[in-house]
């Protein structure tokens, strides 16, 4: 049964979207905080492969260069057949220029790929002052290189409570910089995706506090399916399912803090997903130590046929 809706946008959505992109004032959204999502028709499923995934390869050692390069990776995606390609920011040059980006947005273009997102490492639970102020600059910097990559959605964090710091002031400070990267986000047509990523969002009432806290139509979750860490973590990814901008999905699931490993049963989380309405990417994010050259194409073939 389709029950999503987002309130005051996504039944406008692509009319809203294109006025922000061409700056047509008075048609942007106004900020609510987000409902289940309204997507029509039945579920669809893409697929795309997170560079997170060949982080021992793509990331340098003392001394040495890196194996491989986000270019290499983008050709691994599309010899694997895939839809999209998820760019994490971790492998780019701090200093990346809009040409460097808009070279490899052209790339997946010739290749048949979109870039289905990307993905940040934040904490937005920190005081005001300096550091604070970093964080919330790396996010909008890197909101304005998704929109060169044509990336459209980002993967963020909440954060977790400091030494000391009142569960309840890191929450409020958590949502006050999600919207104000949200608002951000917005003027460039970009999606803010929280994921299930342990600190206040480890679980399924800390994280669906923070997503109806957080009053904005440009903001939504990055279902993790190896993130809920419980006694009943397909439960838990039930309810977040509604409210999925994007979705990745990790080869075990863990039980007991963590303490007990056992392989996801796709086609379980196929049933979520599909029970839920979602359409959009469903993102491998291989934490494993084997060769991921090896066992990405082997389990982006699982996936395919659980989601069939």
């Amino acid at each position: 049964m389709n029950r999503l809706h987002r309130r005051e946008f996504i039944c406008a959505g692509a009319t809203l979207l294109a006025a922000s992109t061409i700056g047509v004032s008075g048609l942007l959204p106004t900020a609510s905080a987000i409902e289940p999502i309204q997507r029509p028709g039945p579920p669809k499923f893409k697929f795309s492969l997170a560079a997170y995934s060949y982080r021992s390869l793509l990331k340098a050692k003392p001394g040495q260069a890196a194996e491989l390069t986000l270019s290499d990776f983008v050709k691994d995606c599309a010899a694997m057949q895939l839809d999209g390609t998820e760019l994490t920011s971790y492998y780019f040059a701090p200093d990346v220029s809009d040409d460097d980006l808009r070279k490899l947005k052209a790339e997946c273009f010739r290749l048949g790929l979109d870039v289905s997102g990307t993905a940040i490492g934040n904490n937005f639970c920190l005081p005001p002052g300096e550091e604070r102020d970093k964080q919330i600059a790396n996010a909008k910097r890197w909101i304005e290189r998704a929109a060169v990559l044509g990336a459209p959605v980002i993967r963020i964090f909440s954060g977790n409570a400091g030494p000391g710091q009142d569960v309840a002031a890191a929450h409020k400070l958590a949502v006050q910089g999600m919207e104000e990267c949200c608002e951000y986000a917005g003027k460039h047509g970009v999606y803010l995706a929280l994921e299930n990523h342990g600190g206040l969002t480890a679980t399924a009432q800390g994280m669906l506090k923070l997503v109806h806290d957080v009053k904005s139509p440009w903001f939504g979750v990055n279902l993790d399916s190896g993130n809920f860490h419980g006694n009943d973590a397909y439960g838990d990814l039930r309810q977040i399912a509604p409210y999925a901008l994007n979705v990745q999905v990790k080869v075990l699931i863990k039980y007991d803090g963590g303490k007990r490993k056992v392989p996801s049963d796709f086609k379980r989380l196929a049933g979520i997903l599909k029970e839920s309405g979602y359409r959009g990417y469903v993102v491998l994010e291989y934490e494993e130590s084997p060769d991921p050259r090896i066992e990405c194409p082997r389990y982006m073939k699982q996936l395919r046929e659980a989601f069939a």
